[in-house]
């Protein structure tokens, strides 16, 4: 599959080639719904807590006397049946992760890059580098390119101008290569990648 690069003022800058093995899978959206949720089930809390009936400060007295009241048989006043008691089968503090085997994210990965490249979401910059640290300027090449909604890709280290000037600009996510991954790709319209960051993908999947 062959992309044209463009600049971030938008001239043409060539064209890269780009691997079937990763851009030109059939997307199968199972397996990215895996990993979607993998992802979401992992960044979870899990620090919801209720108290229950052991974990209640009130008296351990029997309410009152078994027979003779007309009434239903209480011991505890900490039972749920009370205000004031413990919640029964309540949430507790616990870890929401579930597991999901390395091959599949990868796979994951694979599917959703060729989901954004089969639909045309797919931009590829020469670089992203930006010498004045002005969101200003860089709303204005953003235009330029028609991204108002986009995950932009870069190579190991980010350009500290380009970070910056992104980071206050909504609906745009600057990430290196290494915090690519399924949920952001599939939340942004649009996926820009540098052509460091192609090169780094190819190396990863060869």
């Amino acid at each position: 599959m062959e992309l044209k690069v463009t600049t971030l003022e938008g001239k043409d800058a060539g064209s890269v080639q780009l691997s079937d093995a990763i851009f030109g899978l059939e997307p199968r959206a199972d397996i990215i719904q895996r990993c979607v949720q993998w992802q979401l089930n992992k960044r979870q809390a899990g620090t919801h807590k209720a108290k229950g009936r052991a974990e209640i400060w009130r008296t351990g007295k029997k309410m009152y006397k078994q027979k003779g009241t007309g009434g239903a048989r209480h011991g505890s006043a900490r039972v749920p049946q009370f205000r004031g008691g413990g919640r029964a089968f309540g949430p507790v503090v616990r870890s929401h992760a579930t597991d999901l085997p390395k091959k599949v994210r990868a796979m994951a990965l694979k599917h959703a890059l060729s989901a954004k490249a089969k639909d045309g979401d797919l931009v590829v910059l020469e670089n992203a580098a930006l010498e004045a640290a002005k969101t200003k300027a860089l709303i204005g090449h953003f235009s330029g390119l028609g991204l108002t909604n986009a995950l932009i890709i870069d190579g190991a280290e980010l350009h500290t101008g380009f970070a910056n000037a992104a980071r206050n600009i909504p609906n745009m996510d600057v990430l290196p290569i290494q915090g690519i991954n399924v949920y952001d790709i599939l939340r942004r319209q649009k996926l820009v990648l540098t052509k460091a960051a192609i090169d780094a993908l190819e190396a990863r999947f060869k």
